[in-house]
């Protein structure tokens, strides 16, 4: 009998048993220890000027929020812990809690993700960045600003998440086509930065970016029955984001110098790679009338058609001309974050309904009453920090029923108070939970965490302080005044 080999050696835990139990089920303490601290905050009286269900809402509002910022559960499943929650504890009734899942915005969001994942899955994303690198990216500065113009514009109709994922390979097989090694290339560093804060930045221009948008706009719509327009919300994103992605460029630029002469290893791979891939196919035709009729609808037709109706009828059309199947679908449908959608409105509506929003902003105020300006500049630097840390549509749903009763008693817009937690919310640059463009980024071996935190920390402050003054000096010429 053979003995047997390792490949590599065992290694005995020494520490006393209960030390080692005690490490292996530290998630089921910290759980069972919130489950405890629940259970008694349940029990006590309510506050003076709260009602019972309020401040039961407000509890779970507190817990919610625990388990979103530590991950002891997954996001999802918090939203609609949360959601069950609501009727068990009688803070709302179970018709009423449920129904919220069925809004609009929850619909929008599934139609836009299947419209991405027609892109993605019949190769017309792909195809169109190939292309797009290879007739302009002719030179070492005009390649890394087409990846990164390229991400942001891709970013401005299907998830920035998606497009992060669908860059990454083409951008790495151009850094191999350039024998560009991890760790020793500027220039590396600079293709794969350009992806990152391409998405981020573009990701928040449009309702398509990303999740927080709509859900913001459906918050926003539940409590005082405003809305935006699909065009009404590019208009005000745009004022941040066209001068940012200039800034942000430049900002990459300084940080990550071009250390190459010129691109002809990669133009020849995009050349080949396009003539493997051959004619558009029928399916990608298809899908390319359909994304320019949708957005056409969108922006002309929305306010009178509705965004989701708009974007289910193109998904429909999709399924009909047999463009996409169900099974290629839930590859790519992110289905948490359409639960997440359905939790997260029925919580902040609770909060909004037994007065527990309000009552935590008169008793935050007290007889302090800053300008409006402050509490925009305040819950705005709030969001452009928290959302390093959690999910944006994390994020949005913890800081609106309160950014929405600031506005109530300071007589604040709601609509400029949604896009001071909103925009923000898309805008993380720094650490890999932030958004899975940052962690693409992490995950490709070319970046330390010092190389993306430094120039991502600058480009945060220059992104707070753009929204500030597009808020003070540009949306009131939309009309959009604080």
């Amino acid at each position: 009998m053979e003995p047997i080999s390792f490949d590599k050696p065992l290694k005995i835990d020494t520490r006393p048993i209960w030390l080692i139990l005690m490490d292996r089920t530290l998630r089921y303490q910290l759980l069972a220890g919130l489950i405890l601290l629940t259970i008694i905050a349940y029990q006590l009286s309510p506050p003076a000027g709260l009602s019972t269900s309020g401040y039961h809402s407000l509890v779970l509002f507190g817990v919610t929020i625990v388990l979103w910022v530590s991950g002891l559960l997954p996001i999802a499943v918090t939203a609609l812990l949360s959601m069950v929650m609501l009727p068990l504890t009688g803070i709302m009734p179970a018709k009423q809690t449920y129904a919220l899942f069925g809004n609009e915005a929850v619909f929008f969001i599934l139609g836009a993700f299947i419209l991405a994942a027609a892109m993605t899955g019949t190769g017309l994303s792909a195809r169109l960045a190939r292309a797009m690198l290879a007739r302009f990216g002719r030179t070492p500065r005009r390649l890394a600003l087409t990846v990164y113009l390229l991400a942001a514009g891709l970013s401005f109709c299907m998830s920035e998440h998606a497009v992060a994922a669908m860059l990454f390979p083409v951008v790495a097989e151009i850094t191999e086509s350039l024998s560009l090694k991890a760790g020793k290339s500027s220039y590396s560093r600079l293709l794969f930065m350009a992806i990152a804060w391409g998405c981020i930045i573009g990701g928040i221009a449009t309702f398509l970016g990303g999740a927080r948008a709509p859900l913001a706009v459906q918050l926003l719509r539940e409590n005082s029955g405003l809305e935006f327009s699909f065009l009404d919300w590019t208009l005000a994103s745009i004022t941040i984001v066209a001068p940012l992605l200039v800034i942000g460029y430049l900002v990459l630029e300084r940080f990550f110098p071009i250390d190459i002469s010129n691109v002809e290893g990669g133009l020849r791979l995009l050349n080949r790679k396009r003539l493997e891939t051959g004619k558009p196919s029928i399916n990608e035709i298809i899908t390319a009338i359909v994304m320019i009729l949708t957005f056409g609808a969108w922006m002309l037709y929305g306010r009178e058609l509705g965004l989701a109706n708009i974007a289910l009828l193109a998904t429909a059309a999709l399924f009909t001309f047999r463009v996409v199947s169900w099974e290629k679908i839930e590859e790519y449908v992110n289905w948490g974050i359409v639960l997440m959608y359905g939790g997260s409105i029925a919580l902040a509506s609770a909060l909004e309904k037994t007065g527990a929003a309000l009552w935590i902003v008169k008793k935050g105020l007290g007889a302090f009453a800053p300008a409006p300006f402050v509490v925009i500049a305040v819950i705005s630097f709030v969001a452009i920090i928290l959302t390093e840390c959690i999910s944006h549509a994390a994020v949005v749903a913890i800081l609106m029923p309160i950014g929405l009763g600031l506005s109530q008693g300071l007589g604040i817009d709601p609509k400029v108070m949604t896009l001071a937690i909103a925009l923000p919310a898309g805008l993380a640059y720094c650490l890999p939970m932030g958004t899975p463009a940052t962690a693409i980024v992490y995950g490709s071996g070319h970046l330390s965490s010092r190389e993306i935190i430094l120039p991502g920390a600058l480009i945060m402050a220059i992104s707070w302080l753009l929204f500030l003054a597009s808020a003070h000096f540009v949306w009131p010429l939309i009309g959009l005044t604080l």
